[in-house]
């Protein structure tokens, strides 16, 4: 079972987001990300923010419902999506999907992604999803469960990554560096449907796109 995270960021299409909804413990929307729930004509469980991004018809629809409705200042440290990562994380055990992290402005972007580094998410499984692709942190070890052909990419944030190994990768590493900066570690490709990587020291994300993705 997930916690089913919703963001503000750009979500054009929400129709093959009804299958996690299925299965999820709890939905949580970060503010605006309501909006998302709105369309698929979800309800949230919660939804966490300062509450300036959600219009008069969502937050009426809201209202409506009853929703629980944790609210705080728009003068604030943290973003929405923070704050609701925080709230999962206190609430919940289950592993934390989050959709609508991407697109719009790209600080918004950048810092969704170096979320999962906050050091209250430490040891929590939080994966960021789009239609065709997961973005997680790998603590120790991970599998990556794909087809032959997908891409994986794995890419050091905020300094060198030690990896002891990979397996299942077109251009596997054996006790080698991913210097910080440096694309090395962009683009490989699974030869098989399931990969792995073994981490020694660092943090690494792992991004696992399916072929089926075309520009």
């Amino acid at each position: 079972m997930t916690v089913l995270l919703f963001a503000n960021g750009d979500l054009p299409q929400v129709g093959w987001l009804r299958p996690y909804l299925a299965n999820a413990t709890a939905v949580i929307a970060a503010n605006g990300g309501s909006g998302h729930l709105y369309r698929l004509g979800h309800l949230p469980d919660v939804v966490v923010g300062d509450l300036d991004s959600l219009g008069d018809v969502i937050e009426g629809w809201i209202e409506a419902a009853g929703t629980r409705v944790i609210t705080y200042p728009q003068e604030k440290d943290e973003t929405d999506l923070e704050l609701a990562l925080l709230f999962a994380a206190e609430n919940f055990t289950d592993e934390i999907v989050v959709v609508g992290a991407f697109g719009g402005r790209l600080d918004q972007t950048l810092a969704n992604v170096l979320l999962l580094l906050h050091p209250q998410l430490k040891g929590r499984p939080v994966v960021l999803i789009t239609p065709y692709e997961r973005a997680w942190l790998v603590d120790g070890v991970t599998a990556v469960h794909g087809k032959s052909g997908d891409i994986v990419s794995l890419i050091p944030l905020g300094g060198d990554v030690e990896i002891d190994s990979t397996y299942g990768l077109q251009w596997n590493l054996k006790k080698e560096t991913l210097a910080f900066g440096p694309a090395r570690g962009v683009s490989n490709v699974m030869v098989t449907d399931e990969a792995a990587i073994t981490v020694s020291s660092g943090q690494l994300l792992c991004i696992h796109t399916q072929q089926s993705w075309k520009r």
